[in-house]
């Protein structure tokens, strides 16, 4: 006697779709397995892979330029020099093979520009990973074992996470800040800032992953699942997650890109990462009063946050497109051939 297995047991309600979702496989996917289709599919998003190479260019370009970790980088400048003023601190790049002896300009007190905006960048995309990796895994385990399990369990953890949702994240990363910036050196800042950034800014994230589990939990491979012997932790992470993987994503992405944003606003207002560290907002933050005289001090922090912004958002959705099952790509074409079968 054989047992079906979650993908081959039908719906039994119109317009509904069970799981692990196995659409019509697409012509030119046939034949290839779930990693191939999932590479496919994320190397066809032109948006996504313009984005991808664009964030790797500012990642190794931010942490081989100034080193990093005690790793010595190849620009000649760190960002704690006091210089000479050069072009009175004007950016000194003439063309993309001509930078000169500083291509970013130089501070009112002589500290090279580009490498106080590398490390920056740096700090930024630490923390960035850091909130995003520490969110997305209490946020997606929250949200999965109080959409599954129901009850109590899910009235603890929703309440606990209300409780989580009412802390004024900017009040209490400032105060944090402050404590920090007491007790630990410049270098740990970064590291506990974004420690407790993780800890608050999960909670939308674990809501959204609840609301897809209480649906997917109903489906038809869930029973089947649960009939052939299963275990919970399996059903959670096996069958039911991969389903959800566009929200987790989507909304992943989008939290890493409002980290960076959050820190700039942290930094910017003074309570975020402090001298003698940099960070881009705390660099806008310095150069305030300069902006009409010397604007090139915000151009460049300024298109670094942009860029990392978009770049993020931009892969999440390539993502997104690439682990869901339910996505499809839509062409003209195959429309058009397989409706001349049905004219006919």
């Amino acid at each position: 006697m054989s047992i079906q297995t979650p993908s081959d047991v039908p719906s039994t309600e119109p317009g509904t779709v069970t799981g692990p979702v196995h659409p019509e496989v697409e012509p030119e996917a046939k034949g290839l397995s779930q990693g191939q289709i999932v590479r496919k599919k994320f190397f066809d998003n032109t948006a996504a892979i313009i984005s991808l190479v664009v964030f790797a260019v500012i990642f190794v370009l931010a942490f081989s330029s100034v080193g990093f970790a005690g790793i010595p980088g190849w620009w000649k400048y760190n960002h704690t020099e006091f210089l000479p003023l050069v072009n009175g601190g004007a950016p000194t790049v003439t063309g993309p093979f001509s930078w000169g002896e500083h291509p970013f300009g130089q501070d009112s007190i002589g500290r090279d520009y580009f490498a106080m905006t590398m490390r920056g960048t740096q700090n930024s995309i630490i923390i960035m990973f850091i909130i995003g990796a520490l969110a997305g895994l209490v946020g997606v385990i929250i949200g999965a074992c109080s959409g599954y399990f129901r009850g109590w369990p899910e009235a603890v953890l929703m309440r606990f996470t209300d409780v989580i949702i009412i802390i004024p994240v900017v009040l209490a990363a400032a105060t944090l800040g402050e404590g920090v910036n007491r007790l630990v050196g410049a270098g740990a800042q970064i590291w506990l800032l974004g420690l407790f950034l993780g800890l608050v800014l999960w909670t939308g994230l674990a809501r959204l992953v609840r609301g897809e589990f209480l649906s997917l939990r109903e489906r038809e491979f869930v029973d089947a699942a649960k009939i052939a012997g299963a275990s919970n932790t399996r059903i959670i992470f096996k069958h039911i997650l991969p389903n959800a993987v566009g929200v987790i994503i989507v909304n992943t992405t989008l939290l890493m890109s409002s980290a960076i944003l959050l820190e700039t606003a942290l930094s910017y207002i003074g309570f975020g990462v402090k001298a003698p560290d940099v960070s881009l907002g705390l660099i806008i933050s310095q150069n305030q009063e300069a902006f009409q005289t010397r604007p090139w001090l915000f151009w460049f922090p300024g298109l670094f946050i942009v860029l990392i912004c978009l770049c993020i958002n931009f892969i999440g959705d390539g993502l997104r497109d690439a682990f869901d099952p339910r996505q499809k790509k839509f062409s003209a074409s195959r429309a058009k051939e397989s409706a001349k079968p049905a004219a006919a």
